[in-house]
């Protein structure tokens, strides 16, 4: 049977079909700088490295069937930073101080970082669509199954500004996005990977251009992901 014929006999299996971004994965994602994901996702894992192979970050999350994150874990060897955070009640905890670092809405949504004074806004879908903080304001971006397309922030007189483009619907994470500065070019960044059934990325190829230096500067990434489900 050809490729073709197998997508449109996919196609009549309603579970076949992709499903669309939670408000929480989005907006989590969006917050803390990591791949969203679809469908019943229990636990996942997306790891950064750089062309020489090496590790540059890690993010690894755990999620309940209600689809909050019950643990997010974060470690960027590149700057020697990270953080784990814990859910408990309304708040996520820092791991190790137990001190209370995120403040959620409704079911499992961000509300506040109260140590740095940020606040989120909601849409009435439950995604986050502004961040306010004393001396700047984000807005966020998403298109129509919550796949976010990025985000504008405000700070004065300066302006930053991401914007994603995705070609295919079902691969949302085969993207091109640029980043502006008062509407100066910064960057490109260019995505592509391949995907599991549930149009989840397994892994993928991301290359990144700092159009901010003369001459450009490109850089040549791959994330390897483990995702479990339900």
């Amino acid at each position: 049977m050809t490729l073709p014929a197998l997508w449109l006999l996919a196609g009549c299996d309603g579970a076949s079909a992709p499903q669309a971004f939670t408000p929480e994965m989005a907006s989590f994602s969006n917050e803390f700088d990591f791949d969203p994901l679809r469908g019943p996702v229990k636990d996942f894992s997306q790891t950064l490295m750089n062309e020489k192979g090496e590790v540059a970050k890690r993010i690894t999350g755990t999620v309940s069937e209600e689809g909050c994150f019950d643990t997010l874990e974060f470690h960027n060897l590149e700057d020697n930073s990270g953080a784990a955070l814990v859910l408990n009640a309304n708040f996520y905890l820092d791991a190790a101080s137990q001190e209370k670092r995120v403040k959620l809405q409704g079911k499992c949504q961000l509300a506040e970082l109260p140590a740095a004074g940020i606040t989120y806004d909601t849409n009435d879908s439950g995604f986050v669509v502004k961040a306010r903080g004393k001396d700047a304001t984000i807005d966020y971006r998403y298109d129509a199954e919550g796949y976010p397309l990025g985000k504008v922030t405000v700070a004065g007189q300066t302006k930053m500004t991401v914007l994603a483009t995705v070609a295919d619907n079902r691969k949302k994470l085969d993207y091109t996005a640029v980043s502006t500065l008062n509407d100066k070019t910064l960057g490109r960044v260019k995505q592509s990977c391949d995907y599991d059934r549930h149009f989840n990325p397994v892994s993928c190829k991301l290359e990144i251009t700092d159009e901010s230096a003369s001459p450009p500067v490109h850089h040549n990434y791959t994330i390897k992901n483990t995702i479990d489900y339900y």
